[in-house]
């Protein structure tokens, strides 16, 4: 199971905003998706969450753009869990344009185990704490390895 996870996505014409580039709503929608896609592969889709009554929630988002995205642009968002504690883990991403391998975004959320019928935070079981790996270091941008 992929400790660093890559997520392809193809830049529609509803990404673009009046200025002509990807919406910056639009590239937290593309984290968000990364995150669910990394963690149905890694054995917890969403479904899982809502049979088991709890799951993650976003507390925060930080978001560096450093370049845009352009309709029909192929990008890549490279995500990986950079810490896990008892209630709440971070995970970062960075997305990449496939044609020259440039970084657009750089991005991290900070999010907490809740159980869904409150909304509280609570300790997150060790099935799903084990299913995601911590890489040793941050995975560079190089969309050839």
């Amino acid at each position: 199971m992929p400790a660093v996870f890559d997520h392809s996505h193809r830049v529609r014409q509803e990404d673009i905003d009046r200025v002509g580039h990807v919406n910056n709503l639009v590239y937290i929608r593309w984290l968000q998706d990364a995150a669910v896609a990394h963690s149905a592969a890694q054995g917890w889709p969403t479904s899982a969450y809502y049979e088991l009554g709890q799951g993650w929630v976003v507390r925060s988002h930080f978001v560096e753009y450093l370049s845009p995205a352009f309709a029909e642009d192929e990008v890549i968002v490279r995500t990986w869990v950079s810490a896990m504690k008892r209630i709440t883990s971070a995970r970062c991403y960075y997305i990449i344009r496939v044609r020259d391998g440039k970084l657009l975004v750089k991005a991290e959320t900070q999010w907490a185990f809740v159980a869904f019928t409150t909304l509280q935070p609570c300790r997150a079981p060790e099935e799903i704490v084990r299913a995601f790996e911590i890489p040793a270091e941050p995975p560079g941008t190089d969309l050839a390895t």
